[in-house]
């Protein structure tokens, strides 16, 4: 279909606040409105942040006649510099178009002068957005933009700029990437998956304009059906199509003089845990008042105020002490033309010389309350328990509730809802608050893929275990994964432990404190999985292991051990266990380039040993594809869980260790899926073996005796593999199901 395009063209007023100190703006959409005429309603929301007066925003016309009717809102200043000064300010107004619907897409841009005076130059700025009017397949619905915005001014002193993390939040779940709309000021760059702008070297002080552009791409294929009949199929995250919608967000960041002291909470502002933390979805009602609360701390610096980014009618309250605290309380009370609107709040702690992060949230609107039921929640070392109240929540479906991973369920008995997860599972989050570190997770109430309109209530009931940074807990949990607890309806609550052990007998097992685990090359790692459930009679199949430089298990640096229920790696010895457990052992190595740390991540599957179809009767696969589907009782989730680090020290080696040379290792065999990094200078890689590394110290008077006894000592070793290699070839073909069977 060639998509027609409409101009909503703003003209700008040049008025005083807009014509001499631009700071940039943003525009956010709500969900357009298809009428029983057949026209839509666009309605959208532009904030304008400039100098001393912000009032003086554009108005707005259509071109080309495909606008029957036009509804703008008075523009109303939603905050200012506290100081007198005028060195800041934010306004907001919003706009209702009524348009054809012989139309594929909604495109809307305005420019005007000028931008405040800066290190690039410019002068001239453009408003731009565009959205698809097509309804979507999966929402059954038109696409919902992003959601963004910034405060009005960001500051940050030339030695301490990090990052500025920018708000970009879908509605519709869909991917948002950032790219610049225009070349970025110089050293400065843009992740355009997570948003986050960064610098890359040193920045010269003074006042920068960014001109981003924010686009959505669904997450799954979908097609666009449009009010002709047409339609047009959607790639799940295609470059290759163009996005949903692009919203152009516009802002300035001043480069202040250095200062003496980068630590945050020093002379910049900390934010402390009442804090909401930056991308939290929070939840307001129609007709009730809204509130969001925000702490901060600058021990050598006084913080005078909150910047605030908000709607119109929102109020702030300010407090502060003599201990270089402060807080801010926000107010709104939506009304009932925010129904389902999802509105951008960011904020900062400001001080005379400099201000903290920017952090933002997203406020959705609702019309009903989200129930918020009794809970009870109980913290331990390792894990944490909720239990609902059912008399608290009349006329919720327990059936339609889950964790924030929804593959974690929750159980129930007469009276409560129960759930129970270690601190790194479940979609439980860990967030530093300054002096706590705060685990955080929630129960929500979901919809099916496929209903258009329900009558359950929502549900949103957030939980969090909260630790002082002086004890043991966030040490603990960094360094030591051991112990996952999940939920699912049918197996009840279970667990596993992931265990390091010092020798085969699985009997002595590395202690906490001794993590991360310090390992030579070559040396044999025990490792132990065992599982635990309510249910008497289980069986425990771990599907895939493999080793990330980090904890990252998404690492795309990656290695497999264990895949699809076969053994990958030939060093690997299984040894005989019970039917919960399994053990194993492989040679220690890693990664080529500057890692020093490996990470041990594996997938692992409880079944009921009685049921043939289960994926721990299916054991190796070869074939991904002959996998069967999941039963509906007989086996759990797939859940994974991660072990490490272990660090490299020293060599495996002692009598050569003050003559030899750095050496490469290779192991045969094609590794798929793994990305290396580029080679160091003066190594080697392969693209059909694994490269290890032992280190040696070096000892230039002794080289040549080194190097010719470090070739023998290769040689010897590609012998006796060659040998061991085909030995033991059968032996790596066996399922590791059959090892439970010993």
């Amino acid at each position: 279909m060639e998509a027609g395009v409409f101009l909503l063209l703003l003209f700008p007023l040049l008025g005083i606040g807009s014509t001499l100190s631009f700071y940039g703006d943003s525009i956010s959409f709500m969900a357009p409105e298809k009428e029983m005429d057949g026209t839509f309603k666009v309605t959208f929301y532009h904030r304008q942040n400039g100098k001393s007066n912000c009032q003086d925003q554009s108005s707005f016309s259509c071109d080309s006649g495909v606008c029957t009717g036009f509804n703008e809102s008075s523009v109303l200043q939603t905050d200012q510099d506290s100081t007198g000064q005028g060195r800041w300010c934010q306004s907001e107004g919003h706009t209702t178009a009524t348009i054809l619907t012989n139309n594929a897409s909604l495109s809307l841009r305005t420019s005007g002068c000028c931008w405040v005076s800066n290190v690039e130059g410019k002068t001239q700025w453009t408003t731009y957005a565009e959205l698809d009017l097509g309804t979507r397949s999966d929402t059954h619905t038109v696409n919902s933009c992003p959601v963004t915005t910034t405060v009005s001014s960001l500051r940050v002193p030339q030695n301490c700029f990090s990052r500025i993390r920018i708000l970009a939040h879908d509605p519709d779940g869909d991917e948002v990437k950032c790219r610049f709309a225009t070349p970025g000021p110089t050293n400065f760059a843009l992740d355009e998956t997570t948003c986050i702008l960064t610098s890359t070297g040193d920045i010269e002080t003074g006042i920068h304009v960014f001109e981003l552009m924010l686009e959505d791409f669904s997450t799954n294929n979908i097609t666009l059906t449009y009010s002709d009949g047409t339609s047009v199929f959607r790639e799940a995250s295609g470059m290759n199509s163009p996005p949903l919608c692009k919203v152009k967000l516009q802002f300035s960041i001043e480069v202040l003089l250095p200062i003496p002291n980068c630590e945050a909470g020093h002379v910049q502002p900390i934010f402390l845990y009442r804090t909401p933390s930056h991308g939290d979805i929070l939840h307001a009602t129609v007709g009730q008042t809204f509130q969001l609360n925000a702490e901060a701390e600058a021990r050598h610096a006084s913080i005078h105020d909150f910047q605030v980014s908000g709607p119109q009618n929102m109020t702030k309250v300010f407090k502060d002490d003599l201990l270089g605290k402060a807080e801010v309380t926000l107010s709104w009370t939506p009304q009932l033309s925010d129904l389902y609107r999802y509105v951008p709040v960011c904020f900062t702690a400001e001080t005379n010389d400099t201000q903290s992060e920017m952090r933002c949230v997203v406020v959705l609107v609702t019309q009903a309350s989200t129930t918020q039921g009794k809970a009870t929640v109980h913290c331990s070392a390792n894990k944490m328990t909720v239990a609902l109240d059912k008399a608290s929540m009349p006329g919720i479906d327990e059936n339609f509730l889950k964790l924030s991973d929804p593959s974690c369920s929750l159980t129930s008995n007469s009276t409560h809802i129960m759930g129970a997860m270690s601190f790194s599972t479940c979609g439980t989050k860990i967030e530093d608050k300054g002096d706590y570190i705060i685990f955080k997770n929630a129960i929500n109430s979901f919809e099916l893929a496929n209903e258009v309109i329900t009558r359950r209530k929502t549900v949103k009931i957030g939980f969090s275990c909260q630790f002082p940074k002086a004890i043991s807990i966030s040490n603990y949990y960094n360094l030591h994964n051991a112990d996952y607890i999940f939920t699912e309806s049918n197996f009840g609550s279970f667990g596993y432990t992931f265990e390091i052990f010092h020798n085969s007998s699985f009997t002595n097992r590395v202690e906490a404190s001794a993590y991360p685990v310090q390992v030579k090359l070559l040396e044999t790692i025990f490792m132990g999985i065992q599982a635990s459930s309510e249910l008497p009679n289980v069986m425990l199949f771990v599907e895939s292991c493999k080793a990330t430089p980090d904890n990252n298990p998404e690492n795309s640096l990656s290695y497999y051990i264990i895949r699809n229920g076969c053994v990958e790696d030939e060093t690997v010895t299984i040894y005989p266990s019970n039917k919960t457990a399994f053990n194993f052992g492989l040679q220690a190595f890693k990664f080529t380039g500057n890692y020093d740390q490996v990470y041990i991540t594996c997938s692992v599957i409880l079944c009921e040993p009685e049921s043939p179809f289960s994926r721990c009767a299916q054991g190796c696969l070869k074939d991904p594809s002959r996998r069967r589907r999941r039963g509906l009782s007989g086996e759990t989730g797939r859940h994974y869980i991660t072990q490490g680090p272990l660090q490299f020290v020293g060599q495996p080696f002692p009598d050569t260790a003050e003559n030899s040379q750095d050496v490469l290792m290779e192991r045969s065999g094609t590794l798929p899926e793994v990305s290396p990094p580029p080679a160091s200078p003066g190594t080697k890689s392969s693209e059909e073996g694994w490269e290890m590394r032992k280190i040696f110290s070096s000892n230039i008077s002794t080289a040549v005796f080194a190097s010719a006894f470090l070739v023998s000592v290769v040689l010897l070793g590609i012998m006796a593999r060659y040998y061991r290699k085909n030995g033991r070839a059968e032996d790596r073909k066996v399922l590791i199901a059959s090892e439970w069977e010993n």
